[in-house]
């Protein structure tokens, strides 16, 4: 069992920069795939990026994804030994506003929410123009 807790979110405006935190409890944290996804009102929920629990062969670090509208503005990172995920997000647009959530899977990424195996609650992000 896995259990999540997302922090960080706010209001910001058009330009600038949040930092989200996903605080894992357990001690099998460093075995799961993380993910972050977000859900704007009416809309469904959407892959935002994702890393591996494993480092690359080459020990290069983990594994990230990214949907093509946040690649080059949010940064996706994991410290294990701290039991958390982290997204930072800069040059955020209005159409990043949405509740923005954590979540986790055993074995490797994946951008499916239907995938994942434990959510967090959410935090809400909010850009204004």
């Amino acid at each position: 069992q896995v259990q999540l807790v997302e922090s960080g979110g706010g209001l910001v405006q058009a330009g600038g920069s949040l930092r989200l935190s996903c605080a894992a409890s357990g001690r099998t944290f460093s075995s799961y795939s993380m993910g972050w996804f977000r859900q704007a009102p009416g809309k469904e929920r959407a892959f935002v990026a994702a890393v591996s629990y494993a480092v690359t062969y080459n020990w290069s670090g983990f594994r990230t994804s990214y949907t093509d509208s946040v690649k080059g503005r949010f940064t996706i990172s994991r410290d294990n030994d701290k039991n958390t995920v982290y997204l930072q997000m800069n040059s955020l647009k209005p159409d990043d506003t949405a509740v923005y959530y954590c979540a986790a899977r055993a074995g490797g990424t994946s951008i499916s929410h239907y995938e994942y195996d434990y959510w967090g609650q959410g935090t809400q992000v909010t850009v204004s123009s």
